[in-house]
């Protein structure tokens, strides 16, 4: 398996306050990867360093088997794509020009995007349920459209990797399970690399391959879902007790001290 991701050492500070710290970990390319942690762990900014957005203040990041920095913006466009948390568009894009957007890596200064162009987006719409909504106002979406628009926006880029940060976060169920099964459709069939910050413990023990998981600003485990999410392990990093049973994680004093099936 080839390395998309190498980190040595890495660590990030802002004004002297440590971010993250300690971080060495690989990732081989077409790997599912979650990154979990409680809130201020660090999950969103680890997203960023590998998209290029921050640089480290110290250690070094590899990607595909060289240093990060020295790709060009565009150059690394063409193989990352990323999905962030929050999207906000102020002006009155159509959805499908939204989604365009994503082919503007392969395209020259004020080149017009081509029939290919809008072939890729619109079947990028196709996959992730929103085509419908193409000729409307990215501005009068609901969050739910809007995220799925963005996704389609990342999938128009055709990437090599995917860096998702929540992204069911404004999807209601059905949604939810169908942008996780399109990701895993993704993985199977074109060998994507995925990489995605999750808050659903149990999204991630279906979906992912692996799992990070950051506490205290670094890489507090890092392994297999089943090997990780042990009530053990969340109980030292999220500081709360849970149970598993048949595989799901839930929370006793929110089911009335009931597992699962007692409930039913």
């Amino acid at each position: 398996m080839s390395m998309i991701y190498e980190f040595s050492d890495v660590a990030l500070a802002y004004e002297q306050k440590s971010v993250l710290r300690d971080l060495s970990f690989k990732i081989g390319a077409g790997e599912f990867v979650g990154i979990l942690g409680p809130n201020g762990s660090g999950k969103t900014t680890l997203l960023k360093l590998m998209a290029g957005v921050l640089k480290p203040s110290a250690g070094t990041i590899q990607f595909e088997g060289r240093h990060l920095e020295t790709y060009t913006r565009k150059a690394l466009a063409q193989r990352v794509s990323v999905l962030p948390q929050e999207t906000f568009v102020d002006f009155p894009f159509r959805a499908i020009e939204v989604v365009l957007m994503g082919r503007a890596p392969y395209l020259r200064t004020f080149q017009w995007e081509s029939a290919e162009d809008l072939r890729l987006a619109r079947d990028a719409m196709a996959r992730t349920d929103c085509l419908e909504l193409a000729d409307q106002d990215i501005r009068s979406l609901s969050g739910g459209e809007r995220e799925r628009v963005f996704l389609a926006r990342a999938l128009a880029q055709q990437p090599r990797v995917l860096l998702l940060d929540e992204p069911t976060t404004h999807l209601d169920l059905k949604h939810q399970v169908e942008i996780f099964r399109l990701l895993q459709e993704l993985h199977a069939e074109q060998g994507l690399t995925l990489i995605t910050v999750l808050h659903d413990l149990n999204f991630a023990a279906l979906s992912c391959q692996r799992v990070l998981l950051l506490g205290e600003r670094r890489l507090h485990a890092d392994g297999r879902p089943e090997e990780i999410l042990q009530p053990s392990l969340i109980r030292e990093v999220y500081g709360v007790e849970v149970e598993r049973q048949g595989g799901v994680i839930y929370i006793p004093c929110l089911s009335d001290s009931k597992s699962p099936s007692e409930s039913r």
